[in-house]
């Protein structure tokens, strides 16, 4: 779901720094996590792929935001059926899990609720470690999931996994 295409326009639109806290790094950190969550919940994979790119694609600020969530659900209206394509009812979840992100603590979806858990065990970033009692899954609240997960949030160089644009060494 994330191709080589949907990179370059969100580098070529994000308004930060590429390798900020809330960027490519983040992004990818944010993407495993979610495709190792969704493996034990059942997650929509497709859907936490793009959350991992998407949600904090629209920020214009590394501080308080509190409209970049719904920006970032905008945004990827319009690249549905451009950049990438959805279904209805997971394209709903898209933009449900961008627009709420950081508004509401948890959801009745899984797939809402993994890639919500996949970005908040990524806090380790910004000098938070990640609570389970602000997670949402049972496999996130893992407390191996969550020491896992905040060693790699912690460091900020993390493999080149996809393509060049993910690189953060």
């Amino acid at each position: 779901m994330v191709t080589r295409g949907l990179l370059k326009e969100l580098r070529r639109q994000y308004a930060l720094r590429w390798h900020g806290p809330h960027g490519v790094c983040h992004w990818a950190r944010v993407r495993e996590n979610g495709l190792r969550l969704a493996l034990l919940t059942g997650a929509r994979v497709e859907v936490v792929e793009l959350f991992a790119v998407l949600h904090d694609a629209r920020r214009e600020s590394e501080g308080r935001d509190p409209e970049h969530g719904p920006r970032a659900a905008e945004f990827a209206a319009t690249l549905q059926g451009r950049l990438f394509t959805l279904s209805d009812p997971d394209f709903a979840l898209l933009r449900t899990a961008c627009a709420d992100h950081t508004k509401m603590l948890t959801h009745g979806d899984i797939t809402v609720q993994t890639c919500w858990d996949a970005d908040r065990l990524d806090l380790g970033r910004v000098n938070i470690a990640p609570r389970p009692e602000y997670l949402s899954t049972a496999a996130a609240r893992d407390p191996d999931f969550i020491a896992w997960a905040h060693r790699r949030s912690t460091r900020f160089a993390i493999p080149d996994i996809v393509y060049g644009e993910w690189s953060c060494a």
